[in-house]
């Protein structure tokens, strides 16, 4: 088959979250498989400069496109178009060149906040990736398109493109990652899209009297996936599905939870080039003691083999349980022989809340605020404990690295980390199925309560 992937970010070239992760990964599977794969995404020159490893030389295609994008007074904006292939795989890589849009330092926000042309820069996006299909004479079977960023592509194939010489046959796959981040902008950003306003509706583009491009993508897709099969039945609640659940209970089984994978070329512990030790299943008891060390090294904590060291690596958010993490770990650091290891940015509070825990507990805590995905990996290779207590998770990947690297995942029973842990109890445990820990109260007392019998189990 022929495949389009589109996504706002993708690894190695952007990353603010799993999305860019999955794009990739899922990319070089369907490539593997042996499936003709494009993948589309902004190219973002000031994140590009900020890499910490070399990325692949990009070439120009040649290809300017003009998109004219609706409004009082339209506007006609070009984008060009640059392309390499993605690293370990057959799939061309196509960004989007266009510096009044892209070049900037943040994917979709900055310290300011949110960027406040959101809406037209990613409208432009859709409409560029599909010009550039049909020039480039792809004739897709199947476009794939990710989060709000590219929810207005399923409207446009089904409205504008359904009589398109190569697109009458092209279906189109609509992939949720996050239900809380939908897109929403101000009612006259309709006009931008240049689709008749008659769509602008309860039914369709709208959601309490503004644009939605998540509920674009979710009701104009064929098919509308998301991110695990327990985060599929979440959204369909009214507590999950964000002000959304009608329009995706409306689906029906056209709404598919398929739970995400993991590229295990990057996350590998026995070809991984960014540990101190590579090791597998049978060497894990020699290597992985080895990592812990230098990891401890590494964050000056003191050297110690018997102590359980925690992790995380994460968006400093309530989503990700930072708000319960603070409320309960200075209980634990004052009762217990236990390290901990944060790596991630994200709410001011956060950061500086653990920046100074490390510094009250500089033999206990180390907090590292930025990301660094060579880091990262060192930090999966050498702990003992992931930590992951999510108030809602759709899926999350790093308890999924942990199982990969020897790291025992601690973890919130919601979304995707309940379909892909499972539970230390005396059954599993005996029938040999058990593969982390789960709590279900999203509270600080059960969180604390869980990690203290983690700790027991630890030492037995």
């Amino acid at each position: 088959m022929k495949i389009v992937i589109v996504s706002s970010e993708a690894v190695p070239f952007s990353k603010t979250g799993g999305l860019a992760d999955v794009a990739s990964a899922l990319a070089k599977a369907h490539s593997h498989n042996g499936h003709d794969v494009w993948l589309f995404v902004p190219f973002y020159p000031q994140i590009h400069a900020q890499a910490k490893s070399p990325l692949p030389e990009l070439q120009s295609t040649g290809l300017e496109i003009e998109i004219e994008l609706g409004g009082k007074p339209s506007r006609r904006i070009t984008g060009r178009f640059l392309s390499t292939q993605l690293p370990g795989s057959n799939v061309t890589v196509m960004f989007v060149d266009q510096p009044e849009f892209f070049d900037r330092n943040g994917l979709y926000l900055d310290q300011h906040g949110d960027f406040g042309d959101n809406a037209e820069r990613f409208i432009f996006f859709s409409r560029i990736v599909l010009e550039a299909t049909r020039q480039m004479l792809i004739r897709p079977d199947i476009i794939h398109a990710n989060d709000w960023q590219t929810g207005l592509i399923p409207a446009l194939l089904k409205l504008e493109y359904q009589n398109v010489p190569g697109f009458e046959k092209t279906g189109s796959l609509f992939t949720i990652h996050n239900m809380q981040y939908q897109g929403s902008f101000e009612k006259m950003e309709m006009e931008k899209t240049g689709l008749d306003w008659k769509h602008f509706n309860w039914k369709e583009m709208e959601s309490y009297d503004r644009l939605n491009l998540l509920k674009t993508g979710i009701v104009f897709s064929d098919i509308v996936t998301t991110v695990s099969p327990t985060y599929a039945s979440e959204i369909t609640d009214t507590m999950g599905g964000c002000g959304l659940h009608g329009a995706l209970t409306e689906r029906g089984t056209d709404l598919v939870g398929i739970l995400n994978g993991v590229d295990a070329e990057i996350w590998n512990p026995n070809i991984d080039a960014d540990i101190p030790q590579k090791f597998n299943a049978g060497t894990v008891s020699i290597g992985k003691p080895l990592c812990k060390q230098a990891l401890q090294q590494e964050m000056n904590l003191p050297v110690k083999k018997k102590t359980p060291l925690f992790g995380m690596i994460s968006r400093m958010a309530d989503q990700k349980g930072f708000d319960i993490i603070t409320e309960s770990i200075e209980t634990l650091l004052n009762s217990v022989d236990v390290q901990f290891c944060f790596l991630g940015t994200g709410e001011e509070k956060y950061q500086n809340l653990l920046t100074d825990l490390a510094k009250k507990y500089p033999h206990k805590v180390a907090t590292t605020i930025g990301f660094d995905e060579h880091l990262a990996h060192r930090i999966e290779a050498g702990i003992d404990i992931f930590l992951m207590p999510s108030r809602f998770e759709p899926c999350g990947l790093n308890q999924m690295y942990s199982l990969l690297y020897g790291t025992i995942p601690l973890v919130r029973k919601v979304g995707g980390l309940a379909d892909s842990v499972v539970d230390c109890t005396t059954k599993t445990l005996n029938n040999g199925t058990a593969t982390g820990f789960h709590f279900e109260e999203y509270s600080s007392a059960a969180l604390l309560k869980r990690m203290r019998e983690v700790i027991d189990f630890y030492h037995q």
